[in-house]
């Protein structure tokens, strides 16, 4: 069976184009949604509940299925695993041929060359930082902010007058932070006392 997708990003835009072209290529069902997320997206999720094998779904252009080439090549070869074929109107692209199906692995293995550049563009950023002394990440540590506050955690709970969540509301902080803070002045006494 051949199901349409058709996705717009917001209320305001109209899926108008994209439905009268999927009929016209022939789909007996489209599911269609209007939403800005692309992690929430309830019809897409019902299409992919339904499909089988020898079914084919189609888009209009590749966008509309994924905002990301990671996340599209990993929707599209879950397709061509299950025996599912994929096509897109406007971007020529057709798994169910075999000329479709190396236009996409092309795509793939360009996306997949454009990361491995990335990430040796940064690996050689990273040592050259390295090289001149700089290393990267967070300061460890607590900023000066957050030493004077956690001087005033480490007093109010010394009291013993406020619960953790009681003193963690005061000063606008996590649970977590709280203990953190009372942790930090400890190390910090201890260091003292040596």
């Amino acid at each position: 069976m051949l199901f349409g997708y058709a996705r717009v990003s917001t209320q305001d835009q109209n899926l108008n184009l994209q439905l009268d072209d999927l009929k016209k290529a022939g789909c007996q069902k489209i599911f269609q949604e209007k939403v800005s997320s692309i992690k929430e997206r309830p019809q897409l999720q019902k299409l992919l509940e339904i499909l089988r094998e020898g079914d084919t779904i189609m888009v209009w252009k590749l966008d509309r299925l994924g905002r990301s080439l990671k996340e599209l090549f990993t929707l599209v070869n879950d397709f061509q695993a299950k025996g599912i074929g994929f096509c897109s109107l406007n971007d020529a692209i057709d798994t169910t041929t075999a000329q479709g199906r190396l236009v996409f692995n092309l795509f793939a293995s360009l996306a997949e060359f454009e990361r491995d550049l990335i990430r040796e563009r940064t690996k050689a950023g990273l040592a050259a930082a390295r090289a001149r002394g700089r290393v990267g990440g967070r300061p460890k540590g607590l900023s000066t902010e957050a030493q004077v506050k956690a001087r005033a955690v480490k007093s109010m709970h010394a009291l013993k007058t406020h619960t953790i969540p009681e003193i963690g509301q005061l000063f606008h902080l996590s649970r977590a932070t709280v203990y953190r803070y009372l942790a930090w002045q400890e190390k910090k006494e201890v260091l003292i006392s040596k």
